[in-house]
């Protein structure tokens, strides 16, 4: 016998065995109807059920409400926070800028003046400087406070959570501007 009719022969039980496996692995895919006991990802809820009749309108957010909570904030709470923030900017004093301009000294810096670094033109435009009540708004929601801003962030709804980051942020400064009153 020579090689050649090994080589067959061992082909033909490979082919039998891949035939026997295969064909139950196939049966065990199509013919059964397995259900999961549970879903493969939990998601978590931020919302309630669905009311049946119209939606409420979402309270307006309050400014005033924020900054009455800086004071008693913890600015390392904020910094657990401010974790969200570090993909694209960064908090060092002398820091690069990254995708975001750096953060370090932002309360009460005018808008859109941080050096080197290249802001949209609806920051540009929207000017002053970044006093708390200005932030905590902008941090709030993004979008709305400044629309047509590069910053690709939805914003800090938890008003806790926002005082948390603006005490941290206030921090960030050689010399930490005092909290609003």
């Amino acid at each position: 016998m020579n090689s050649f009719e090994l080589n067959k022969i061992a082909g033909g039980v490979l082919a039998a065995l891949l035939l026997m496996f295969g064909s139950r692995t196939l049966l065990d895919v199509f013919a059964s109807e397995h259900k999961p006991e549970k879903a493969g990802w939990a998601l978590p809820v931020t919302e309630g059920p669905a009311a049946s009749g119209p939606a409420a309108p979402a309270a307006a957010f309050n400014v005033a409400e924020v900054l009455g909570l800086v004071s008693k904030a913890s600015a390392d709470s904020g910094k657990d926070v401010a974790k969200r923030c570090l993909q694209c900017h960064t908090v060092d004093k002398g820091g690069k800028n990254l995708v975001g301009p750096n953060l370090y000294g932002l309360v009460n810096r005018k808008v859109a003046a941080h050096e080197g670094f290249s802001y949209s033109e609806a920051l540009k435009k929207h000017g002053g400087d970044w006093s708390w009540d200005k932030l905590a708004e902008y941090l709030h929601d993004p979008k709305t406070a400044a629309p047509g801003n590069k910053m690709a962030f939805n914003g800090i709804k938890d008003n806790a959570e926002l005082a948390d980051l603006l005490a941290y942020l206030g921090k960030l400064s050689d010399t930490p501007p005092a909290p609003p009153k």
